[in-house]
C-alpha cells in the first residue's frame, strides 16, 4: 500500500466545536468519511473563544510562530485535538478570535485574511507529519487561501504540489469589502489578484477563490447549475459560466448516527419504520409540550428554520389564515426577520389549539419537531443543499419543499413520482404552489393513508449518509492529483 494522499479541510466552524449553520455540520462530519485506505483527512479551524471549555482543555499545544499579513507580523499559536478519529488543528490569535460571536465583527475581512495566511503558514509546521496534497476550502471565510497560495507561496516546492478545492455553501455571502483592503489589509497590491478579485469596484473574496482554485464545487448538482443563471448567481453568474469546466455539485449528507429515531436522546419516544405507532406517541408528546390540541389523527406540519424570505417564511405567514380553515396543525421553530417572527408568533398566540411558534433556536426541541411531525415544511426560495429535509426523512417525516437546489436533488415529489415519492414538492415560489401542495398532502393523509404510509417507507429508505458524497469527493481529488 502506498503513502496516503492527504487532505486539509479548512473551515471557520465545525461541529461539535462551533456551529452556526450547515457548514458546521459538513466540516464536522465529511472529513471522517473522506478517510480510507488511500486518503487521510484533517481539519483546520480558528481557535474561537466560543469553543466550549470541555474541548479547549483537551487541546494539546504544539508551538507558535509569526504570520505575515501585509505589513503586519502576527502571533499564531497551534493547538491540536483528535476527536472521532480525525485530527483537528486550531489556530490561536486572541486579537482576532477572542470575540463573543463567530461572525458579524467589524473586522471580519481582516480576521479571515489572517486565518487564510495562517492556514498556509501552518503547513510548514506540520509538513513533517502531514504535508497536504489537497487544500479543501469552504465558503468565503477561507476563500483567500487559494489566492495566497499562488501569490505568496508560488515557487515553493512544498506548496506548488498542493491542489485546491473550494466549496460554496451559500453564495449569498461572498466577502465583499472596499478595494482599499487589497493593499492595507490583504497585502496584495501589485499582484494579479489585485485586479482579478475586484467586482463592482469592491474586493470580492469568493471571486478570488473561484478564479484561483483548481476545482470549485457547490453542495448540490442543481445549485451548481442555478448559480450560472442571473436569478441565482448573485452577480457572479458570468464568472461561474466561464469556469464551468471546473465547477461541479456534490450533495451534502447527514450523520445517520447523530440523527437516529431509534436512539436519539433528545426525543421522548423512540421508533423505527416498523413501529410507526411510536411516532404517533411522539406527536402526542410534542402536542402536549407545545400546548396544541392532543389529537393523533390531525396531521402536524412542522417548520424548523431561519424565518426569512429565503426559507419561505413569507409564504407560511401569508397562508396561516387559510391553514386555520383546514384540519391541520402547524408548529414553527426558529428565529429570523422580526416581521416574520411577529406575524407567525402572533397568529399562534391567538390560535393556540392548532398553531404553535417557538421563536428561538433549540437543538433538542428541533429533534422533537423532526420526530413528531407528519410533514416538514421547507418552501425555500433557494437552497444550496439543505439538511433539514434529509433529517426529516430519517425520522419518517415527509418533506414538503420547493424544487430548488439540493431540495430538488433529494426530494422526489408526489406530483411527479406518485407512490415512488418520498415527499411533496412544487415549482414556483408563490403561495399558490405551497397551498396546492399542502392540500395534496392533506388529501393523501385523509383519503389515501395507505399511499401515505408507502411514502413514509420511501422516506425511511432514502440514504443520505456521507458515504456516497465522500466517494465523489475522493473521485474529484483523484482527478486533480492524476490518480
Amino acid at each position: 500500500m502506498g503513502e496516503k494522499k492527504k487532505v486539509l479541510f479548512a473551515a471557520f466552524e465545525a461541529t461539535p466545536f462551533i456551529k452556526t449553520g450547515g457548514l458546521g455540520d459538513v466540516a464536522g462530519s465529511l472529513p471522517a468519511y473522506i478517510k480510507n485506505d488511500d486518503y487521510d483527512a484533517r481539519v483546520i479551524l480558528p481557535l474561537l473563544s466560543s469553543i466550549l471549555w470541555e474541548y479547549r482543555e483537551k487541546m494539546k499545544y504544539v508551538e507558535n510562530y509569526e504570520v505575515r499579513l501585509g505589513w503586519r507580523s502576527l502571533y499564531c499559536g497551534l493547538f491540536t485535538l483528535r476527536k472521532g478519529g480525525v485530527t483537528y488543528y486550531f489556530l490561536d490569535n486572541e486579537y482576532y478570535f477572542s470575540r463573543s460571536g463567530v461572525y458579524g465583527e467589524f473586522d471580519d475581512g481582516e480576521r479571515v485574511a489572517f486565518f487564510s495566511v495562517a492556514v498556509l503558514e501552518t503547513i510548514r509546521h506540520i509538513a513533517r507529519t502531514f504535508a497536504p496534497d489537497i487544500l479543501h476550502c469552504n465558503d468565503w471565510h477561507t476563500a483567500l487561501v487559494p489566492v495566497y497560495l499562488r501569490e505568496y507561496y508560488n515557487g515553493d516546492e512544498l506548496y506548488d504540489r498542493i491542489k485546491t478545492v473550494f466549496t460554496i455553501h451559500n453564495l449569498k455571502f461572498q466577502g465583499q469589502y472596499s478595494r482599499t483592503m487589497v493593499g492595507d489589509v490583504l497585502g496584495l497590491t501589485g499582484t494579479p489578484a489585485d485586479g482579478q478579485m475586484i467586482h463592482d469596484d469592491a474586493v470580492n473574496f469568493m471571486q478570488g477563490a473561484v478564479i484561483y482554485s483548481d476545482a470549485v464545487t457547490t453542495v448540490s448538482p442543481t445549485y451548481a447549475d442555478e448559480i450560472c443563471t442571473v436569478r441565482y448567481g448573485e452577480g457572479l453568474e458570468g464568472l461561474f459560466t466561464s469556469r464551468k469546466y471546473k465547477l461541479s455539485g456534490i450533495i451534502n449528507g447527514i450523520d445517520k448516527k447523530n440523527y437516529d429515531p431509534e436512539k436519539d436522546p433528545a426525543i421522548p419516544v423512540h421508533f423505527d419504520r416498523y413501529h410507526l405507532e411510536k411516532k404517533t406517541e411522539a406527536k402526542l408528546e410534542l402536542q402536549r409540550e407545545l400546548g396544541l390540541r392532543e389529537d393523533p389523527d390531525v396531521p402536524l406540519f412542522a417548520m424548523v428554520s431561519r424565518l426569512t424570505q429565503q426559507k419561505g417564511a413569507n409564504l407560511i405567514a401569508e397562508l396561516l389564515p387559510e391553514f386555520r380553515e383546514r384540519y391541520m396543525q402547524v408548529a414553527v421553530l426558529g428565529t429570523g426577520d422580526f416581521g416574520f417572527e411577529n406575524a407567525i408568533g402572533d397568529f399562534a398566540y391567538h390560535n393556540p389549539e392548532n398553531f404553535a411558534a417557538r421563536i428561538t433556536f433549540d437543538e433538542k426541541l428541533s429533534r422533537r419537531f423532526y420526530a413528531a411531525a407528519d410533514v416538514f415544511l421547507m418552501p425555500s426560495e433557494f437552497e444550496p443543499c439543505g439538511l433539514a429535509q434529509m433529517i426529516s426523512m430519517r425520522y419518517g417525516t415527509l418533506p414538503l419543499v420547493r424544487e430548488t437546489g439540493g431540495l430538488k436533488d433529494t426530494v422526489a415529489g408526489y406530483w411527479d413520482y406518485g407512490e415512488n415519492a418520498n415527499g411533496f414538492s412544487f415549482k414556483d415560489f408563490d403561495v399558490n404552489g405551497l397551498r396546492s401542495t399542502v392540500d395534496l398532502a392533506l388529501n393523501l393523509w385523509f383519503e389515501h393513508h395507505d399511499v401515505w404510509e408507502k411514502l413514509q417507507q420511501n422516506a425511511f429508505d432514502a440514504n443520505f449518509g456521507w458515504e456516497e458524497s465522500a466517494e465523489k469527493y475522493r473521485e474529484l481529488y483523484d482527478g486533480l492529483l492524476g490518480w
